[in-house]
C-alpha cells in the first residue's frame, strides 16, 4: 500500500464491536489484520487493558519470592508492561501509531475514567507523540457517532480525568500488593485485600454477624374490630404498636373488648408520589435484582450489550440519574418512535411532552454521562429475553417520567377507649398517574378503605384479638442491598464533617461495583446462597485480622472523593500538587498496613488451602 504521508487519522476504540460500528459510520470498510481502513481513517481496537503496571517481580527478581523483609514495596515509579495475552494486538496499535501514514490519533475508548486510562497507557507504552483528539459519546447510534466526530476535542481537555485514573491505578497497586503480600505471609494463606474489596467484604461480614448474634424477642399485637374498620393498640411507652408481654395484652383486652370508644383523630389527606428518577447503573442493577433476581454483573452485561451491540441504550456505566436540558428534543424523538406496547403510553392523554422538572432535567447533576435512556433506534426482534427485560425497564422509566404524579388519599384514625388508644391507617388510589405505565408491577398491597369519620364519633370494640409475634433478624444481603450500601457507604458515620464529604462518594464506582462483588466470590471470601450473598469463614477471619482503616468505608470514600476532585480540577499546577499529596498518603498507608500485618493477631488461625505453585498475580492487587 502506498499513501500520502500524514493523510490518515488513527482511531483507537476499546472493543472490536465499538471499532466496527465507528468504522462503518465513517466508511473504513477494508479489513486488515487487527484494524479496519478507509480513505481518511484507520480504526483499531484494544481488548480492554492491553497495558498495565508491572508486577513486583518484574521490577526486581527478589520479589518473585514473597518475603516479609522485602515489604513494603514502594517504587518511585512503576513502569508499564504489555499484557502477554494481547501482545499481538498491542503490536498492531504501536505499529499504526508510529506509521508515517498516520498524522494524528483519535481516542475512542469508553468515555469514562477507566477508558481514558486504557488509551493513555497504550499511547505511552507505544512511545507515540502524535496529537490526540477525544471522541466522547454516550450512545452508539450512527447519529451519535457522527455528532461525536463533529465535536472532537483535544485530549488535553481530559488530562484531569487521566490524572485521577492514574492515581487510582497506582493506589490500587500499592495498597493491594503490599497488604495482600503482608497478610498472606503473616497468616500462611492467600488473603487478597484492596481499598474497595475489603470494605465491601466488611459490609457482608457485619450483616452476617448481626444475623448470627440475633436473639428474637416476643411481642404481642392487639387488634380491635370496630365493625367497619380495625385498629391496633398503640403503646405510649415504646411509641409503637407492640405489647411487651402477654399479661399486658390480656389486660388491654379485658379493659377494651365490648366497650365504646371515641374517635379522637380522623384525618384524610390527598398525597402525591412523583415518578421514580431515571436509572443510573447502580439503581438499574438494584431494580433488576429485586424484580428478576439478576446479579449486578449480569445486569451490567445486559445493559452493555444493549448499548454496544444493539445500540438501544445510552452509555450504561453512569452515576447520574439526570439529563441535560438540551436533550429534550432527542428524548421526545426516541419516545415517539417506540413500537407497541410502549407507543400506547406515549400517545396517552396523560403523557406530558413538555417535561421541565428538575427531578429529571438538571445539567448540574450530570457528571461524565447522563442517565441511562433509550436511543432513537427502534428495537427489533433480536433481543434475548433478558435483554428485553432490561430494555423494557429503562423505557418504562423514561415514559413514566412524562406522566403525572400518583395521587392517593391517606387516612388515619385514632380511637380512645379509656386509657387505651387504637390506631388505623389506610390509603385509597385517586389517580394512578405514572403507575399506569407499570400496571400490575407498581401495584401495592391493597389497604382496606377506612370510613369517613369525625372527631367525637363513637365506635364499639366488638372483638379484640391478641396475636403473638417475634422480631425478625435482618435479611442476608442480596446484590440489590449490597449495591445500595456500597453506593451510600459512609452515610452513617458519626463524624458529621466526614459524612458530608462522602455524600457524593461510596465504595467504588457504578462501573466497578459488580466486579467487586464477583471478585469476592471468586477468591472464596463470599458465596451465593440462592438470591443472597454471604461471607465465608475465610472472609470473616480476614475482616477479623484486617486493620479497621482498610476495612472502613470511610477510608475508601475519602479516596474516591479525592480522585473525583482531581478529575474535576482544571488547574494543572494545583492538580499536580494534589495528586502528589494523594500518592504520599497512599504510600504512608501501605507502610501502615505492612506494619499491621507484622504485629497481627495471634488468636486467628486460617485453614490451610491446597498448595498453588504461584498465587494469581491479579489476586494480589484487588481493586
Amino acid at each position: 500500500m502506498c499513501y500520502a504521508i500524514g493523510m490518515k487519522k488513527l482511531i483507537v476504540a476499546e472493543k472490536p464491536s465499538v471499532a466496527r460500528d465507528i468504522a462503518r459510520v465513517i466508511g473504513a470498510s477494508e479489513r486488515r489484520d487487527g484494524y479496519l481502513e478507509g480513505e481518511n481513517y484507520i480504526v483499531t481496537w484494544a481488548l480492554g487493558h492491553l497495558v498495565s503496571l508491572m508486577e513486583p517481580d518484574e521490577l526486581d527478581e527478589r520479589y518473585k519470592r514473597w518475603n516479609m523483609a522485602d515489604l513494603p514495596i514502594l517504587p518511585e515509579e512503576i513502569p508499564l508492561k504489555v499484557l502477554p495475552k494481547t501482545r499481538s494486538q498491542f503490536s498492531v496499535i504501536r505499529k499504526l501509531m508510529r506509521s508515517q501514514e498516520v498524522s494524528s490519533i483519535i481516542c475512542a475508548t469508553d468515555a469514562a475514567r477507566e477508558g481514558e486510562l486504557i488509551f493513555r497507557y497504550i499511547y505511552q507504552k507505544a512511545g507515540c507523540t502524535k496529537p490526540v483528539e477525544r471522541l466522547w459519546i454516550s450512545s452508539m447510534t450512527d447519529r451519535a457517532i457522527r455528532q461525536g466526530f463533529s465535536e472532537l476535542k483535544s485530549d488535553s481537555a481530559y488530562d484531569a480525568l487521566y490524572e485521577s485514573a492514574r492515581c487510582r491505578s497506582l493506589a490500587d497497586w500499592l495498597v493491594g500488593m503490599n497488604a495482600s503480600r503482608a497478610f498472606t505471609l503473616r497468616y500462611g494463606v492467600l488473603l487478597p485485600m484492596g481499598r474497595v474489596q475489603t470494605p465491601t467484604l466488611n459490609l457482608l461480614v457485619k450483616r452476617d454477624r448481626e444475623i448470627a448474634q440475633f436473639v428474637p424477642a416476643d411481642y404481642w399485637e392487639i387488634r380491635a374490630n370496630f365493625g367497619d374498620f380495625e385498629g391496633l393498640w398503640w403503646n405510649p411507652q415504646t411509641k409503637d404498636l407492640r405489647a411487651p408481654s402477654r399479661e399486658v395484652a390480656d389486660a388491654v383486652k379485658k379493659q377494651t373488648q365490648g366497650r365504646e370508644g371515641e374517635i379522637v383523630q380522623s384525618a384524610c389527606e390527598t398525597k402525591r408520589q412523583p415518578p421514580p428518577q431515571l436509572f443510573d447503573l447502580t439503581s438499574l442493577q438494584r431494580a433488576a435484582n429485586k424484580r428478576f433476581g439478576f446479579s449486578a454483573e449480569k445486569t451490567l452485561k445486559l445493559a452493555q450489550s444493549l448499548y454496544e451491540k444493539h445500540k438501544l441504550l445510552t452509555y450504561p456505566r453512569t452515576d447520574s440519574r439526570h439529563l441535560p436540558e438540551d436533550m429534550r428534543p432527542k428524548i421526545l424523538k426516541a419516545l415517539s418512535g417506540l413500537p407497541s406496547p410502549w407507543r400506547e403510553w406515549v400517545q396517552s392523554p396523560q403523557f406530558h411532552s413538555d417535561l421541565r422538572s428538575k427531578r429529571f432535567y438538571d445539567a448540574s447533576k450530570v457528571s461524565d454521562h447522563h442517565a441511562i435512556v433509550p436511543t432513537e433506534k427502534r428495537p427489533g426482534g433480536a433481543l434475548s429475553p433478558d435483554e428485553a427485560k432490561i430494555y423494557d425497564m429503562v423505557v418504562r422509566s423514561l415514559i413514566a417520567a412524562h406522566y403525572p404524579d400518583y395521587t392517593y388519599e391517606s387516612t388515619k384514625i385514632s380511637v380512645q377507649i379509656g386509657p387505651h388508644e387504637f390506631r388505623a391507617s389506610g390509603s385509597v388510589p385517586v389517580d394512578p398517574g405514572w403507575k399506569a405505565v407499570y400496571g400490575s408491577e407498581a401495584e401495592e398491597k391493597p389497604e382496606k378503605q377506612l370510613p369517613k369519620l369525625s372527631p367525637g364519633d363513637r365506635r364499639t370494640a366488638e372483638k379484640v384479638t391478641i396475636k403473638k409475634q417475634s422480631t425478625k433478624p435482618p435479611a442476608p444481603h442480596t446484590d440489590a442491598t449490597l449495591l445500595n450500601l456500597m453506593e451510600h457507604a459512609g452515610r452513617d458515620l458519626e463524624d458529621e464533617e466526614l459524612r458530608e464529604r462522602m455524600k457524593s462518594s461510596g465504595l467504588g464506582t457504578p462501573a466497578t461495583r459488580a466486579a467487586t462483588i464477583e471478585r469476592l466470590i471468586a477468591v472464596g471470601l463470599a458465596k451465593r446462597q440462592g438470591k443472597s450473598i454471604v461471607s465465608t469463614e475465610k472472609g470473616q477471619k480476614l475482616i477479623a485480622v484486617a486493620p479497621e482503616q482498610i476495612a472502613s468505608a470511610a477510608t475508601t470514600g475519602k479516596w474516591e472523593k479525592a480522585l473525583y476532585a482531581l478529575a474535576q480540577n482544571p488547574d494543572e499546577a494545583s492538580r499536580h500538587q494534589k495528586a502528589q499529596r494523594f500518592m504520599q498518603g497512599i504510600r504512608k498507608f501501605s507502610l501502615f498496613l505492612v506494619e499491621a500485618a507484622r504485629t497481627g493477631r495471634q488468636d486467628v488461625q486460617f485453614e490451610r488451602e491446597p498448595y498453588k505453585k504461584k498465587p494469581a498475580k491479579r489476586g494480589t492487587q484487588p481493586k
